[in-house]
């Protein structure tokens, strides 16, 4: 089978290989935690030596995996059979449905099993409830997204997406396929399905397929959402929101519930990787707006399909935003990976940059626009540079030569957003 590498596998195989602690994937359902298990196996047979009768594969989704998890005693002593000599490779899909999750692996871990735990969960609320507290120290958390850009465009050109992991200077040739592609990309996100799906009818219909999947099965019937009018409306206004700064209080009474409701049904919604939310980067309170935060979408073909909106990028009057949804998306990703913070700033005055990246005692302030105009300035970023002189000052855009420049600001196109994470020098 030929897969799509993600980013994230050599440092999930390092931790696999050389940790003791339980290796935890998690992300929200397709994304394709399934095949990136396949994908460890395969390497630890192929490029490790590990047999294949030495890895035990389970998936609780399905019954007959289930029941084996409902007794921790014959578990654990099946496993020390497997066990007596070889060490072995344990891969739990769904782990966060065995019985008593966070005491049943407690207990397989603490057998002092000659054995390596992998598990993935879907809700990172249902890993935090069930496995958190008491697996502390006992696991390693890797959070696995829909596909970023490069990893989209490894599916669709692999040669272009070498290219792009070499150098910044493409070719004109290059540049309009890669925008074609990332406009693409901007419209129905990176779910693996749908990204890989060359029929835009297709596309869709999954789409609206993981979204009803969503609501149905996680809102409604896991976190137990009782106002399920009021959460799909909640959806669509966060969605047509996106990038704005959040009113609780307005939220509340355009769904006519109460604050506490919405601030639940958004937790649910950042816990389940749909949304993530963005704070404010400020170092003087009194001059920056510092209770406000904003929301983003983590996947964009969710926030289209919320928005029921799939025109082609370029004849969206709303381009922008979803341009600045996009970027924040997979940001969010590589602040993670780099151990860095994703913030926004905004003053009393309203001066605004869309991203400051905070990487230990290093900063990088980014705006988003989707097209320029020579006359066009940057207060913001000006403002910003003059009071807290980051390391780097981007504009990003997927439409304008990075040969461009405004002053200090170096163009960057989006599909380098590594980039920024990699100049960052972390602090002491």
């Amino acid at each position: 089978m030929t897969y799509i590498d993600r980013e994230i596998f050599p440092e999930v195989l390092k931790h696999l290989l050389n940790e003791p602690e339980m290796t935890i994937i998690t992300g929200s359902r397709q994304v394709g935690k399934t095949v990136l298990l396949e994908q460890l196996k395969e390497s630890l047979q192929t490029n490790h030596d590990v047999r294949q009768d030495a890895m035990l594969s389970f998936n609780l989704d399905i019954v007959q995996d289930w029941e084996k998890f409902q007794d921790q005693t014959a578990f654990i002593s099946y496993l020390r059979q497997h066990s007596r000599d070889d060490k072995i490779f344990i891969f739990i899909d769904e782990a966060q449905k065995a019985k008593d999750a966070a005491s049943f692996f407690k207990g397989v871990y603490d057998s002092k099993l000659n054995a390596k735990l992998v598990l993935t969960g879907s809700s990172s609320l249902e890993l935090k409830a069930h496995l958190k507290e008491s697996l502390a120290g006992r696991k390693q958390l890797f959070h696995l997204p829909s596909f970023t850009f490069l990893e989209f465009l490894r599916g669709h050109d692999h040669r272009l997406s070498e290219i792009i992991e070499q150098t910044t200077s493409l070719h004109e040739f290059d540049i309009q396929r890669v925008q074609l592609l990332y406009d693409d990309f901007l419209t129905f996100g990176g779910y693996p399905r749908v990204a890989l799906e060359p029929s835009l009818e297709r596309k869709i219909a999954l789409l609206r397929e993981i979204y009803s999947s969503y609501i149905e099965r996680d809102a409604v019937g896991l976190f137990e959402v009782t106002h399920k009018t009021a959460f799909i409306h909640l959806l669509r206004l966060l969605a047509s929101q996106a990038g704005q700064l959040i009113n609780i209080a307005k939220l509340a009474d355009s769904l006519n519930i109460d604050r506490f409701t919405v601030e639940r049904y958004i937790l649910i919604l950042e816990e389940s990787f749909i949304i993530q939310t963005v704070k404010p980067y400020f170092n003087n309170p009194r001059q920056e707006v510092v209770k406000a935060k904003k929301i983003y979408f983590l996947d964009n073909g969710i926030l289209n399909t919320a928005l029921d909106e799939f025109r082609p990028i370029t004849q969206r009057s709303d381009k922008g935003h979803i341009l600045e949804n996009g970027i924040a998306s997979e940001l969010s990703f590589r602040t993670k990976q780099h151990f860095a913070h994703l913030h926004f700033w905004r003053t009393k005055q309203q001066t605004e940059v869309d991203f400051i990246i905070e990487r230990g005692n290093h900063l990088a302030a980014a705006e988003v626009k989707y097209s320029v105009r020579p006359q066009d300035s940057f207060p913001g970023l000006t403002n910003f540079t003059r009071k807290f002189k980051p390391q780097h000052v981007y504009l990003l855009s997927p439409t304008i030569h990075p040969e461009k420049s405004w002053d200090k600001v170096q163009v960057l196109y989006p599909f380098y957003l590594k980039q920024i994470l990699q100049s960052l020098k972390p602090g002491a």
